[in-house]
């Protein structure tokens, strides 16, 4: 097929988690939690009227409480809007010292620790950065990554890391946006930030429903990166001119 552009899914699609598991995922978010509280007491905010237990539980209640909205309206609930909250509720409580004075790129920060322990779990696949670099030298071909996360940082840190974010004209995320995949919404933006205009001719390359329903509904083209792991709450994906590859290389022989 002839393409002016290639819009990768993050997880699972370019980068992968060994052995991924709810227990996985918790485990790393619980060390990002407590690793943020030393900057929580760098910005005088922490006393010893609020234990660490505490802090865990009002968190993964309230994020857990945003998991579940997102999937009913598609909104994105960036994890930094949940420290102001839970703060901000902490402080209403009495259990945390004033923090009107922390600005957004101390909750950004927060953020960032949050996500640390999970960003050292993510590796890229073997052949993501060869086949990056193959589709970077078709100076026709622009690429994305759109990814459903609630820290634009971890996805870009993630990629600089590898030394793959320069391989990108446009790197999206539902934090940066607001909206989540399938809404066709990010995908326009996505396209807009990469500089293109015609929908048809782009191609979407990811490995569940959120990328190829909303690619789909967007107009694009789509392939679904088949993973070996299997998640809760998957649904079926029925997009008929839906392509399938079992390993990222393989994008390249669906394109001309």
């Amino acid at each position: 097929m002839t393409i002016n552009g290639i819009i990768f899914d993050f997880g699972f699609t370019l980068f992968f988690f060994d052995n991924p598991s709810m227990e996985r995922y918790s485990e790393c978010f619980k060390k990002g939690l407590l690793k943020s509280i030393e900057l929580l007491k760098e910005k005088q905010v922490w006393n010893d009227k609020i234990s660490e237990e505490s802090l865990i539980k009002k968190f993964s209640e309230r994020r857990a409480h945003y998991w579940r909205e997102g999937r009913k309206t598609k909104k994105e609930f960036p994890t930094s809007l949940i420290y102001r909250e839970v703060l901000k509720s902490l402080q209403e409580e009495n259990l945390v010292n004033n923090t009107d004075h922390l600005d957004e790129n101390t909750y950004e920060r927060l953020s960032e620790i949050y996500h640390s322990f999970e960003q050292e779990e993510w590796k890229p696949f073997p052949k993501t950065k060869e086949t990056l670099e193959k589709l970077s030298k078709d100076g026709n071909i622009k690429l994305a990554v759109l990814s459903n996360h609630p820290s634009h940082s971890m996805v870009e840190n993630s990629l600089k890391e590898y030394n793959l974010f320069r391989y990108f004209d446009a790197v999206v995320t539902s934090a940066e946006f607001g909206k989540r995949k399938p809404d066709p919404e990010i995908f326009f933006y996505t396209l807009e930030k990469m500089g293109l205009i015609e929908n048809s001719d782009c191609l979407v390359c990811g490995d569940e429903y959120a990328d190829i329903v909303g690619g789909d509904r967007a107009g694009m083209q789509t392939i679904l990166c088949e993973r070996i792991y299997k998640f809760p709450f998957e649904r079926e994906i029925d997009v008929p001119n839906m392509m399938r590859i079992n390993d990222i290389s393989e994008v390249l022989d669906h394109i001309t």
